[in-house]
C-alpha cells in the first residue's frame, strides 16, 4: 500500500475520478499550477478543456459550476480558501443546494466544491477560518471534513460520484501528514463515522485536524489509565449519530473538539444532538473544546492562543472525569 501525504491523496483521487468519468472536469482558482500542489500535473493528463483556471470571482465561477452541473457535467470546483465561500453564498446556498429540490428531482447537481480551511501558521483572518458550521443549516448540501490521507482520498472520490452538491473541507495544516493510502478504487461512504481509537472512560468526538491531536491526547492519558475513545465523524452532513451515541452509551461521558468557533459551531451542533438523543446515557454534562470567538490572528503566538489545542482537550477530559 503506497504512502501518500494529504496533498498527494487529493491529487490521486482527482486523477482517478477524471480518468473514470470524461464528464468530470476541474475548475477554479490556480488549478492549472495548483496553489497547494493538489492539482499539480492534472492539466498534462487531461488538457486545458478539463482543467480550467478561472478569474478570481467566486460568485462567477461557482455559478458557472451550478450551470455546468445542470447541463449534465460533473464539475469539481476549487474555491481555494474556504473563507472565499462568503463571496459565493447565493450560488452555493440558494442555487446549488436548492435546485434539485425545487425542480422535483429533474435537475441533478453533482458538484464537488473543494476548499482549504483552518489555521495554518500566520495566514491571517481571511485565510484561516473554519467555515463549515455556516453551511450546517443549509439543507441540500453535504459537508465532508477528512482528517487524514486515506480518508481524504476515499471521501473525495465518493463526493465526486455523488449526484448532490458536496463541500469538501481540506485543512491546510494536514498537507504533509502521511500514511498508507489504498491504491485504486478506494471509497469511503459519506455519512459514516470512524472509530479511530477504542476506549471505555470517555468519548472524544474530534473533527478534521482535531483528530491527530485527539489521538495524541488519548495516548498521553492512557499512561494515567484513562481510556479515551476517539470518534471522527468524517462528514458533518449527513452526521453519523448512531456511532456517536453508541460510543456515548459505552463511556457515558463525551467531549467534542473542533477548530471552529465555540458559538454556533459544529461542536455545538453535535453537543445539542447528544443532549437531545443521548441524555439518558450522560453521567456528566457534554463538554465542547473549540476556538475562541475572535478572528484568527496573523501573529503565530496569538493564533496558537485562539485555536483549540491538545492542552485544552486534555483539560476538558480531566475536568469531566474529575481528575
Amino acid at each position: 500500500m503506497p504512502q501518500l501525504n494529504f496533498i498527494q491523496a487529493i491529487n490521486s483521487a482527482l486523477a482517478e475520478e477524471m480518468e473514470r468519468d470524461p464528464l468530470t472536469f476541474l475548475m477554479g482558482e490556480d488549478v492549472v499550477l495548483g496553489a497547494f500542489g493538489a492539482t499539480k500535473g492534472l492539466i498534462d493528463k487531461f488538457g486545458a478543456k478539463r482543467v480550467r483556471n478561472t478569474p478570481i470571482s467566486e460568485a462567477g465561477f461557482v455559478g458557472a459550476a451550478v450551470g455546468a452541473a445542470m447541463a449534465g457535467t460533473r464539475p469539481i470546483c476549487e474555491v481555494e480558501f474556504a473563507s472565499f465561500f462568503y463571496c459565493a453564498f447565493d450560488q452555493v446556498c440558494n442555487q446549488a443546494a436548492k435546485l434539485r429540490y425545487m425542480s422535483g428531482g429533474q435537475a441533478r447537481l453533482p458538484i464537488t466544491f473543494r476548499a482549504v480551511f483552518g489555521a495554518m501558521g500566520g495566514a491571517a483572518a481571511q485565510h484561516s477560518e473554519t467555515v463549515y458550521a455556516q453551511f450546517l443549516s443549509v439543507p441540500g448540501l453535504k459537508l465532508v471534513v477528512p482528517s487524514g490521507p486515506a480518508d481524504m482520498k476515499g471521501l473525495l472520490k465518493s463526493a465526486i460520484r455523488d449526484d448532490n452538491p458536496v463541500i469538501v473541507f481540506e485543512h491546510g495544516g494536514l498537507g504533509r501528514l502521511k500514511e498508507e493510502v489504498p491504491a485504486g478504487d478506494h471509497l469511503v461512504a459519506l455519512g459514516k463515522a470512524a472509530v479511530k481509537r477504542e476506549g471505555k472512560d470517555v468519548t472524544l468526538v474530534a473533527i478534521g485536524a482535531m483528530v491527530p491531536k485527539a489521538l495524541k491526547v488519548a495516548d498521553k492519558l492512557a499512561k494515567d489509565n484513562v481510556s479515551v475513545e476517539v470518534i471522527d465523524p468524517r462528514t458533518l452532513m449527513p452526521l453519523d449519530e448512531e456511532t456517536i451515541l453508541g460510543s456515548l452509551a459505552k463511556t457515558n461521558r463525551i467531549v467534542v473538539a473542533d477548530e471552529g468557533h465555540l458559538r454556533g459551531g459544529a461542536a455545538a451542533d453535535i453537543a445539542s444532538m447528544v443532549a437531545e438523543k443521548g441524555f439518558d446515557s450522560l453521567d456528566a454534562p457534554v463538554k465542547r473544546v473549540a476556538s475562541l470567538d475572535v478572528p484568527i490572528p496573523f501573529s503565530p503566538p496569538l493564533e496558537r492562543a485562539a485555536v483549540a489545542d491538545e492542552a485544552r482537550i486534555e483539560r476538558a477530559i480531566r475536568e469531566l472525569l474529575g481528575n
